[in-house]
C-alpha cells in the first residue's frame, strides 16, 4: 500500500513539473510572473517607507515576501478543479488505488513556484530597501519558506476537495482563502491586532507560525525559538493534510455512491 502510494505520488509530481513547463517558459516566468510578484511585495514595502519607519518597512517586506509562498500554493484549488473540467476525475476516483496521493502530487508545481518566488522576493528586495539580511543565518529562511508553502498547500487541498464539487467557485474560494491568510496571519499587522477570535483562528491556519519563525530568524532570535515556530507550522501542516485526506475520501465515496462525479463540466 505504502509503495503504491509513493509510486503514484512520484508519477503525479512528474506530471506537475510537466504542467509547469507548459504554463510558463523561462521568459514568461521571469519577465511577467516574477516581475509581478516583486512589484506586489515592493508596493507594500514602499508603504512602510512612506510611513517613515524602517521597522514597518521590514515588517511589511518580510511579511509580504513570505506570503507569496502561501498565495501561490493556494493555486492548488484551481488546478485540482481542472481534473473535473478535463473529465479525468471519474477515472481517478475509479482507479484501484487511492486518489489522494495523486491529488497531493498533481499540483506540486505550485510548491516549487511559490517557494522560489517568495525566496527571490525576500533576498532581492531586502537590500534594495536597506534591510539587513544576516548571512549565512538568513539562508535558513529558505527551508522555512518551503515549509510555509507546504502547510498552505495542505490547507489548499482541503479547499480543493470542496471546489471539486463546485468548480465554478474555484477562484473565489482560492481568493477568499489567500485574503484570509493575508489579513489574520501576521502579514500586514500582528495577529494580536485583531479582536478575538481572530488571533485564535490564526493559530491553526498555515503561514502564521512559519512567518513568525522567519521574522525571529532575521531578528537574531535563539535557535530554539525559530525551531519552535517551525515545529508549530509543521504540526499545522500535518493537521490540514489529515483533514484533506478525509475530505478527498468522502468525495470519492459519495461520488461512487450517488454518481455525482461526471466526465465533464
Amino acid at each position: 500500500m505504502i509503495r503504491d502510494n509513493v509510486r503514484v505520488l512520484a508519477a503525479a509530481f512528474v506530471s506537475a513539473r510537466a504542467d509547469l513547463k507548459v504554463i510558463y517558459t523561462w521568459r514568461t516566468w521571469s519577465f511577467a510572473w516574477l516581475s509581478r510578484i516583486l512589484t506586489q511585495v515592493a508596493f507594500y514595502a514602499v508603504i512602510g517607507r512612506l510611513l517613515g519607519s524602517a521597522e514597518r518597512t521590514q515588517y511589511l517586506l518580510v511579511g509580504n515576501a513570505v506570503f507569496i509562498a502561501a498565495l501561490v500554493s493556494l493555486f492548488v484549488c484551481a488546478s485540482t478543479a481542472w481534473e473535473r473540467q478535463a473529465g479525468t476525475l471519474p477515472l481517478l476516483v475509479a482507479a484501484p488505488t487511492s486518489a489522494f496521493p495523486l491529488f497531493v502530487g498533481r499540483s506540486a508545481q505550485w510548491l516549487l513556484d511559490g517557494t522560489l518566488c517568495a525566496s527571490i522576493a525576500l533576498f532581492v528586495l531586502s537590500p534594495l530597501f536597506g534591510l539587513p539580511l544576516p548571512m549565512p543565518r538568513a539562508l535558513l529562511a529558505l527551508p522555512l519558506i518551503a515549509l510555509v508553502s507546504w502547510s498552505t498547500y495542505c490547507f489548499g487541498l482541503v479547499l480543493a476537495a470542496f471546489v471539486l464539487r463546485k468548480v465554478e467557485v474555484r477562484n473565489l474560494v482560492s481568493g477568499i482563502g489567500s485574503l484570509t491568510l493575508m489579513l489574520v496571519c501576521g502579514v500586514q499587522v500582528p495577529t494580536t491586532f485583531w479582536p478575538a477570535p481572530f488571533p485564535q483562528v490564526a493559530e491553526v491556519l498555515p503561514l502564521t507560525h512559519g512567518l513568525g519563525a522567519v521574522r525571529d530568524l532575521l531578528a537574531g532570535a535563539p535557535a530554539g525559538v525559530v525551531a519552535g515556530g517551525a515545529a508549530l507550522e509543521l504540526c499545522v501542516a500535518t493537521g490540514w493534510l489529515v483533514v484533506a485526506g478525509f475530505a478527498f475520501r468522502h468525495l470519492a465515496e459519495s461520488g461512487r455512491r450517488d454518481g455525482s462525479i461526471e466526465f465533464g463540466d
